[in-house]
């Protein structure tokens, strides 16, 4: 196999990866942010977070229902066991240290394994028909403009500066070229582990959201308001989703 198809794979995949920062760029036009704004900036992240989580289970059930049910229950010890190992050590994320800078710190963490499955979705379509590859990687790359602005609603609360935001954001997103091209080159053998990974990447992220971020978003606002928001963008994020 030339290497041709691989590198055009590889440029797919990281204009993907580079289309999470955008997500971003909102957060440049909102000054200080109050501990109430930092409550809806959870929310928000949480119902993106749900949605995106809804939308990796359906696509891994087709290519296996108990696969991605066991991977979801593996990403939930995934959390676990980080939380675990960090929660007596001195973590310390930017200028965020203590309880912020561990979730700040999962909260990317969680992201980049969320953006491996996702890599070896892109390298797996590129082993189909041109237009399907097309499809796959054009909805990968709008859905993580959300995904960016999820990251970007807990860290830019944190201090993070926007830049530093979409950088984090982007960062989270280079698994995706990493891995989209042995996923093309080898399709046959990344093909059977691809619901066990967006079953992870789902059950890492739904932990994440009903560990970290709902109860601090109880906690500083209304529960009412934060109920409504996190539904109204989990639904948004499904819908968005499904015109992709």
């Amino acid at each position: 196999m030339t290497l041709g198809p691989s590198i055009t794979v590889f440029w797919y995949a990281l204009l993907t990866a580079l289309a999470t920062g955008v997500g971003a760029l909102p957060f440049a036009f909102v000054g200080a942010v109050s501990r109430r704004a930092t409550a809806i900036a959870n929310a928000l992240a949480a119902g993106l977070m749900l949605g995106a989580s809804f939308a990796l289970v359906v696509e891994g059930s087709r290519h296996g229902a108990g696969a991605t049910e066991l991977g979801a229950f593996l990403g939930v010890a995934f959390v676990l066991t980080a939380e675990r190992l960090l929660r007596d050590r001195p973590i310390r994320f930017g200028a965020i240290d203590g309880a912020r800078g561990r979730r700040m710190l999962l909260m990317v963490a969680v992201m980049t394994v969320h953006s491996a499955a996702e890599g070896v979705a892109v390298g797996v379509a590129f082993g189909g028909t041109g237009a399907l590859a097309a499809a796959i990687t054009i909805a990968i790359a709008v859905h993580n403009v959300p995904e960016g602005l999820a990251i970007t609603a807990v860290l830019r609360p944190g201090g993070v500066s926007v830049a530093r935001c979409a950088g984090w954001s982007v960062f989270s997103s280079l698994p995706q070229p990493l891995l989209a091209v042995p996923a093309f080159l080898f399709v046959e053998a990344f093909a059977p582990a691809l619901p066990y990974g967006l079953g992870f990447a789902a059950g890492a992220m739904m932990f994440m959201v009903f560990e970290e971020l709902l109860p601090e978003a109880y906690q500083e606002a209304r529960r009412g308001a934060v109920a409504a928001l996190v539904s109204g963008a989990m639904i948004g994020m499904i819908v968005f989703q499904h015109y992709l």
